[in-house]
């Protein structure tokens, strides 16, 4: 526990000494506050984004500050299109790269499809997915989808293809059928390279979102990221951005731990 509170400050470091420097140069005005609020404009931003709207206070006015309750809703539904998004995407790509991966017949047939789909950014699907699906969440999440659907088959391909040769012969040897191969040595092998991929898949997954929300949905981190550009409200263009890392950061402990879990075994024959 005090190696891991240990590490979580020494990762603080960074982050602190930015925040720092980033005080220094909006409290000397050296930067147009416009173009880059002060720390504490958008800590007092974040809060009026998270908490819910004040009540009248009776005597003509509003209170003080009038809180949004943005934050909650727009981090759930963003939150909800990546989840559903990046399960459909892993979803299709996981059967298809062991496919790929196994099968020297199947690689042949679906690779060069891939590699010719693949170095297309999702974005450039934009306009496309708002004609296929209209507004709202089917053109984001097929976004989503598409965005997690190539690091989790590439990753998975070469989980499988790059299997070691002595795991392989040693069970032949030991008379192990094509299932039992595929089930018992393959599949485990190939695990670190999968999750690896389903890693960088729903990171990707998180970076879509908020492209799509900016032009195909009314609500979500990326969409209020959008409006406030409108208006011109940098302080809560800033606030949006250290929400959107503040829950990446999330996912990707989330994920970090589950690799832990899942490869405790790996983890013993390394050490």
């Amino acid at each position: 526990m005090k190696l891991a509170w240990r590490d979580v400050g020494i990762g603080l470091v960074v982050p602190a000494s930015l925040v720092l420097v980033w005080h220094v140069v909006t409290y000397h005005g050296w930067v147009n506050p416009q173009a880059l609020p002060s720390p504490e404009a958008v800590a007092r931003k974040w809060v009026e984004y998270l908490l819910p709207l004040q009540p009248y206070d009776g005597q003509g006015s509003w209170l003080s500050w009038a809180f949004s309750g943005e934050l909650i809703q727009d981090a759930m539904g963003s939150m909800f299109r990546v989840l559903l998004g990046f399960a459909i995407g892993a979803g299709l790509a996981l059967p298809l790269g062991l496919a790929m991966g196994a099968s020297a017949h199947a690689y042949r047939l679906f690779n060069v499809l891939v590699q010719i789909i693949r170095p297309v950014p999702p974005i450039a699907y934009i306009p496309l997915s708002m004609l296929w699906f209209g507004l709202g969440n089917p053109p984001a999440i097929f976004l989503i989808a598409l965005g997690a659907f190539f690091p989790v088959l590439i990753n998975t391909i070469a989980g499988v293809r790059q299997v070691d040769g002595i795991y392989l012969r040693a069970a032949r040897n030991l008379g192990a059928s094509g299932p039992t191969m595929f089930l018992r040595v393959i599949l485990p092998a190939a695990v670190p390279s999968i999750l690896a991929g389903v890693r960088i898949g729903i990171g990707t997954a998180f970076i879509v979102v908020i492209v799509a929300e900016m032009v195909a949905v009314n609500n979500g981190l990326g969409f209020r990221i959008s409006e406030a550009r409108e208006y011109f409200w940098s302080d809560k263009i800033i606030a949006g951005m250290i929400t959107i890392g503040l829950l990446g950061l999330a996912i990707d402990v989330a994920m970090d731990r589950l690799n832990n879990h899942l490869l405790r075994w790996h983890r013993g024959l390394e050490s």
